[in-house]
């Protein structure tokens, strides 16, 4: 096949299931490094983020990738590549930007509500039956016991420790560390170029034509057809009941 820029986009929630999943993201990627015809890969970044262990399953196979088929990788940033897209950024040999591209994000968060207060003005008993005295501590209608709190405290403080530790390895020396780094805080591309989040501006079409110096783009980016939608959405529908406890789980967003 004729020399040309190999494309992969990464777009929406990273999660499993989604669009932009390790399963998909990492097939696609194998795909075009392993044609002949492929100068250089790019990611074409446009996500908010989403899960550390999807982003985590790509950012390692990236590496991995990169090294067995001595090929580059480049990432291109559209509107935006925080928390978890960022992870996956840094194991670009390059992270290109648009001036204006939100970057950063590096932080994990595990959200919820409470209701426990509203209940007792309303008069509403919570009747929840466990084995195990905390498993139900993730519950909204249950109160949480400052030991539980510490627990999943530790638990988001070390997965916060790993993504600080890929960004470490990914950006080398080209890092900036300021007290805020590594704060949950996001900049523009900009900014993110003066802190060596990011290396310099630009886009999909300058990256093929003026980095990998081959114009021609081919897109290899898979995606679920509707049969295969069909069938995933029809197991979870199966399984629903058996995610319920893990809605809250960690997020990098």
């Amino acid at each position: 096949m004729t020399p040309h820029t190999a494309l992969v986009e990464i777009k929406g929630e990273i999660a499993s299931g989604a669009e932009a999943s390790a399963e998909l993201i990492v097939s696609s990627v194998r795909a075009a490094l392993e044609d002949p015809g492929t100068k250089a890969v790019v990611l074409l970044i446009n996500s908010p983020g989403g899960s550390p262990v999807q982003a985590g399953m790509i950012n390692d196979e990236v590496r991995r990738l990169k090294a067995l088929h001595q090929k580059p990788i480049y990432a291109v940033v559209e509107e935006s590549c925080a928390s978890a897209a960022y992870y996956i950024a840094v194991a670009a040999d390059q992270i290109f930007v648009d001036k204006a591209s939100i970057v950063g994000s590096i932080g994990v968060l595990m959200d919820g509500f409470g209701f426990t207060g509203l209940m007792d003005k309303l008069g509403v008993e919570r009747r929840l039956m466990t084995a195990g005295e905390n498993k139900g501590f993730l519950d909204p209608f249950s109160p949480q016991t400052p030991t539980q709190r510490a627990y999943a405290q530790t638990m988001l403080d070390q997965i916060h420790q790993q993504f600080i530790a890929v960004v470490r390895a990914g950006r080398g020396d080209r890092l900036k560390e300021t007290p805020e780094t590594f704060s949950g805080l996001f900049w523009t591309g900009q900014q993110a170029i003066t802190l060596g989040l990011a290396d310099q501006l630009g886009s999909l079409d300058s990256v093929a034509r003026e980095v990998v110096k081959a114009e021609d783009v081919v897109d290899y980016t898979r995606r679920e057809n509707v049969a295969e939608r069909l069938v995933k959405r029809f197991g979870a529908a199966l399984g629903s009941g058996a995610v319920h406890t893990l809605q809250n789980a960690p997020v990098l967003r």
